[in-house]
């Protein structure tokens, strides 16, 4: 095999695919891309942790078509520090990789293609395609709230499924047991008898900076196990989790009758600076809520007291709320509008939080006791 490739090119397709592979492997081809030059002047670079795959297509001068395997994150490096505007050569054989680039040579041990492992992309009888900003929203709107518990390992993605009464939507959901995000989009085409599904993190991180150079559709094939992603410039398959995502819709409140609204960078900001002394271990912040203005205080037993008023408009009864910090500001930081309407119902019930009552999105937060 050889090819030359520009350094930005090269460089750009070897840092999505290098962040498939986990630093540490007790198989060593899982530490390799796969590189495969074609006659016709495609490269392609394969990486996989056997759950998540990604294929990117790159344009190169291929003198000799072949393939091979090599470390992904010791390829990576070696183009990151090469000089802007290098031309990169590429060649393997006899098991070594040498790269060539102005003055600078480099030999890598390979390993055979064929010890590769690849995920079959057949066998995924629902297609549809997504716009690119729909799939932006999606993630963007719920990922914060994915669950990093591993014992829960049903709430470690987002949950994606289609409406079945006939309502032509297709909703995203993603809970850590403490707050909950959903986002409603428009059902498209062909998805109309999906299965529900739960993608991964690890593929939604993935995904999301793909989506960065995208400005078409996504096309989006899946079955009950497998979800695959086609880019155009890449390809990314994954394994989805086998579980069963709670019924999420029971824990969204529909009897809040106490509607507070307020700026949510003003509240972001209060919550932010009062916070800046809560214990690491709970980050809570009581909100003291009357009638034209939030209270927020924290009282920590290291650190002291802080507290701060932010306008709002409210005109139900006086009402003591404690949150998470942290959780509070996730959300408030989804918020697009100059309002946020936060819909209350007493202390310990959970808070529903939305731009309005026309948004694609809505949140729930649960309270704490302070």
């Amino acid at each position: 095999m050889k090819a030359t490739i520009e350094r930005a090119t090269l460089l750009k397709s070897l840092s999505h695919v290098q962040s498939v592979v986990e630093r540490r492997n007790t198989i060593p081809i899982l530490s390799n891309v796969l590189i495969e030059a074609a006659s016709n002047g495609c490269v392609k670079l394969m990486a996989t942790d056997l759950d998540l795959q990604v294929v990117e297509t790159l344009s190169a001068e291929v003198d000799t078509p072949g393939e091979t395997t090599v470390s992904a994150h010791m390829l990576f490096e070696i183009v990151r520090k090469l000089p802007d505007g290098s031309q990169i050569q590429l060649s393997a054989a006899d098991g070594k990789m040498l790269i060539v680039a102005g003055r600078s040579r480099f030999s890598l041990s390979t390993l055979p293609r064929d010890d590769f492992p690849v995920i079959n992309e057949s066998e995924l009888p629902t297609h549809f395609a997504l716009p690119t900003e729909s799939l932006k929203q999606i993630i963007d709107k719920t990922r914060f709230a994915i669950s990093v518990d591993e014992t829960r390992y049903y709430l470690n993605g987002i949950f994606l499924h289609v409406l079945k009464n006939g309502e032509g939507v297709m909703k995203a959901a993603a809970t850590d047991g403490h707050r909950l995000a959903c986002v409603t989009v428009s059902c498209p085409a062909g998805a109309e008898d999906m299965p529900d599904v739960i993608i991964p993190r690890k593929c939604v991180v993935e995904l999301r900076k793909l989506l960065d150079e995208c400005e078409e559709e996504i096309k989006i094939s899946l079955s009950a196990s497998k979800i695959c992603f086609d880019l155009g410039h890449a390809i990314l398959t994954s394994k989805l989790i086998d579980g069963t995502f709670p019924d999420y819709t029971r824990v969204i409140p529909t009897a809040n009758d106490k509607l507070l609204k307020v700026n949510p960078k003003a509240l972001m900001q209060g919550v932010d600076r009062v916070a800046t002394i809560a214990s690491e271990k709970t980050r809570a912040v009581k909100m003291t809520i009357e009638p034209g203005k939030i209270s927020l205080s924290v009282t920590s037993p290291e650190n002291g007291m802080a507290t701060e008023e932010v306008p709002g408009e409210y005109d139900a009864d006086h009402l003591d709320i404690g949150f998470n910090a942290r959780y509070l500001l996730d959300i408030l930081g989804q918020i697009e509008n100059d309002v946020a309407e936060i819909h209350l119902a007493e202390s310990a019930a959970p808070t529903l939080i939305r731009d309005s009552d026309q948004s694609a999105a809505l949140y729930v937060l649960m309270p704490m006791r302070v």
